[in-house]
């Protein structure tokens, strides 16, 4: 259904603020500056410790569209609970506050998205920075992924191998973020675990070719520091998704990677008491057994009746080499092969 009312759509900025008092001016600003003007900022204090409430009230008396509010219970995800209540909008949106807006973010999420309707999440790239260093190698790894990923529309191919839709850049109608849960489910990462609950809705993601969000890289993010996202390879919550989701086991699985990964999620499939094959190109671990299964020549593939793969490989070259191969045997991803790491 598309959007047919002759005013923009209200579009609910819902964002979660704990001790960024250096940063909280410039995001603040960044989403003032909107070119897109229909918007409201929903802004909850987490139990700060420095004058982050206080300069949350000030830019509220000089801007009524911000309102402030206080989360009864700490921690990332009740704090967004308490900001989603208060959401008057049509069209909902995070940010994070130690990052920036670029100034036609929501302009071109709510273009976009006004041309699908509801049942459709529009989600864009992003952008690393810091005030002072460099961005560190991983982000910037994980950048050029999400670019692309966005650019080739190819999010639910590739939601086994990271978080393919971050927390700030997406826009999605209420009456959809209602229908999944929103806010809801206390799992972390959480924007990864919303990322599955979308796929699993079948909500369409339409990627734009556009930089949508500078993201702030520092020492003290907490994807750096919680313990909840200290593995930062999630195999449990890709696993119990995969199962849900995807898993066929009317269809023969086939594990390939045999180093540290691999054996890891090797592991993790044995507690589903799932029968698979592990395959891997080392002459020197073919034919071994590991955790008490025999390492078998990746050629084994094509002699398997429809099988799903699921791809435990670290080394860039090793993916497209693996890409390569699985697509001249007629492998097509979303039904045979998934990339994991």
């Amino acid at each position: 259904m598309k959007l047919t009312e002759k005013r923009p759509p209200l579009v609910s900025i819902v964002m979660a603020v704990k001790d960024t008092e250096p940063y909280l001016p410039t995001c603040l600003n960044s989403i003032i500056a909107q070119s897109y003007s229909n918007w409201e900022l929903i802004a909850v204090n987490d139990h700060s410790t420095d004058r982050t409430p206080e300069i949350l009230n000030e830019y509220a008396e000089k801007d009524n569209r911000i309102r402030v509010f206080h989360s009864d219970r700490p921690k990332l995800i009740p704090t967004l609970q308490v900001g989603y209540r208060e959401c008057k909008g049509t069209l909902i949106n995070r940010m994070d506050s130690d990052d920036k807006m670029p100034a036609n973010k929501l302009q071109l999420l709510v273009d976009e998205w006004k041309k699908y309707g509801k049942g459709t999440i529009v989600a864009g790239g992003t952008q690393h920075f810091v005030d002072e260093g460099e961005v560190g190698d991983g982000f910037l790894r994980y950048e050029k992924w999400l670019n692309q990923v966005a650019r080739q529309g190819s999010h639910y191919e590739e939601i086994y191998q990271e978080c393919v839709i971050p927390s700030h850049c997406w826009i999605i109608h209420k009456e959809d973020f209602d229908a999944v849960g929103a806010f809801d489910p206390e799992v972390y990462p959480e924007d990864y675990d919303l990322c599955f609950r979308f796929y699993r809705a079948g909500l369409r993601v339409v990627g734009i070719d556009h930089i949508l969000h500078y993201w702030r890289d520092r020492s003290n993010r907490i994807s750096r520091t919680w313990e909840e996202y200290k593995d930062n390879r999630y195999f449990d919550l890709k696993i119990r998704n995969f199962y849900d989701l995807d898993r066929d086991r009317n269809r023969p699985l086939v594990l390939w990677g045999a180093g540290k990964n691999g054996k890891d999620m090797a592991k993790l499939l044995q507690t589903k008491n799932d029968r698979f094959h592990w395959v891997c190109d080392n002459p020197k671990k073919i034919g071994k057994e590991v955790y008490g299964i025999i390492m078998e020549h990746f050629e084994v593939v094509p002699t398997l009746d429809n099988p799903q793969i699921m791809i435990v490989v670290t080394s860039p070259d090793d993916k497209i080499n693996i890409r390569a191969q699985l697509t001249q045997w007629g492998k097509k991803p979303v039904s045979d092969f998934w990339f994991f790491v």
